[in-house]
């Protein structure tokens, strides 16, 4: 026999017993089988440039039936939820401060006066530019009802563009917005960049612990020490806590000194918030390296992982613009809130309240999953 003819059937007595071995593993092969469809639904049915169930307030200082005309025409498209109703313009300046809207809605006093004057009643529209796809697609929408609308009581003819285009809407929304003015793509993204890499970092990292343990041989001798399966884990997630602060400093002063984009809330916030995501995150990755038999098998659940949280978690795409349902899975994943807090902090201003809700949903998470880790370490020999 030649070379090259021992050369090939080496090769292909190695290749048909790693396909032997790749058969009889179900787990590779569900991951390999679940992936494909995890994508082709996630990039079907969830990814949208739709707004839907918008969080909005209206601050109507007006208080007639053409400003209530506007509001409810508004609220007719579909694409809002019913609005939150502010006594005073600081009350909707903090409303969009604190994330519980997205637009207000500011009628003034004299609008159905200046309608009758034929003067061209002004209307604001305040916006979230921290999230510029969807405050440029709920202006647009609003500014077509507010073009759109006949002062004389008929509804608009949303049906017609040209019509718009003709009319002449004695209603001139104007649009501020707010934290990013510019609605520049990348401080939506690069505030959402600490979570990213740590989401990545902690998984990864975490995914193959255990996994290594099993496959030295050294699993059950780690669970007959003295100490018990909730110390052993923490004691693992530990040094990756220390890596993953200089990591998070790394991209924010990184971030600050490339394009000036540095955190304008409370550093202390910052620091006190990432602890939970961080802790999260790894305990994901532990639970992966307690389901997975290999380390092959590890990092392919924990891509598994990975990929959704990106795409669901609203650090890619704004998770006001998924369909309710998949916005409710996605708020599972400990980067929906950490990126909610990222925002809050970097973009507007924020401190240890405003991310009060996002740190206890982390922590809520780290607890949850610290229970199955433990349910999952108990010693077998199987």
């Amino acid at each position: 026999m030649s070379r090259w003819q021992s050369l090939w059937w080496n090769v292909v007595a190695v290749a048909y017993k790693e396909a032997a071995v790749i058969r009889h593993d179900k787990a590779f092969l569900s991951m390999v089988l679940l992936q494909p469809w995890m994508m082709f639904v996630l990039m079907s049915f969830v990814l949208s440039n739709k707004p839907a169930d918008v969080r909005w307030g209206v601050l109507d200082q007006s208080h007639t039936a053409l400003s209530r005309r506007l509001v409810q025409e508004i609220q007719a498209t579909g694409y809002f939820l019913p609005p939150e109703r502010a006594t005073s313009y600081e009350r909707a300046r903090q409303s969009l401060r604190g994330g519980q809207v997205l637009g207000v809605l500011v009628i003034p006093q004299s609008l159905a006066r200046d309608v009758e004057r034929g003067d061209g009643a002004r209307v604001q529209l305040l916006l979230d530019g921290s999230d510029p796809l969807s405050a440029a697609r709920i202006g647009a929408y609003v500014s077509q009802v507010a073009a759109a609308l006949d002062v004389g009581g008929g509804a608009p003819a949303l049906h017609d563009p040209d019509a718009l285009v003709r009319s002449s809407s004695p209603i001139d929304l104007r649009q501020r917005f707010w934290f990013n003015p510019t609605l520049a793509d990348r401080n939506f993204f690069l505030a959402a960049l600490a979570g990213m890499l740590l989401t990545n970092l902690c998984m990864s990292a975490t995914s193959l612990g255990l996994v290594g343990e099993r496959e030295s041989g050294t699993y059950e001798q780690m669970l007959a020490l003295p100490t018990r399966p909730i110390e052993i884990v923490l004691g693992k997630l530990v040094p990756y806590v220390a890596i993953s602060y200089l990591l998070m400093l790394f991209s924010v002063v990184i971030t600050g000194l490339t394009f000036g984009l540095w955190p304008q809330g409370s550093w202390l916030a910052l620091f006190f918030t990432t602890l939970p995501f961080v802790l999260a995150s790894l305990a994901i990755g532990v639970f992966v390296s307690t389901l997975a038999r290999t380390s092959a098998q590890a990092v392919f659940v924990s891509v598994f992982f990975i990929l959704p949280s990106f795409v669901l978690s609203g650090v890619m795409l704004p998770y006001q613009l998924m369909p309710p349902g998949i916005r409710q899975i996605g708020a599972l994943t400990p980067l929906r809130w950490y990126q909610i807090a990222l925002r809050r902090i970097i973009d507007r201003g924020g401190g240890l309240v405003a991310t009060a809700v996002p740190t206890a949903a982390m922590f809520v998470i780290f607890f949850v999953l610290l229970a199955l880790v433990r349910w999952r370490m108990k010693p077998r020999l199987d």
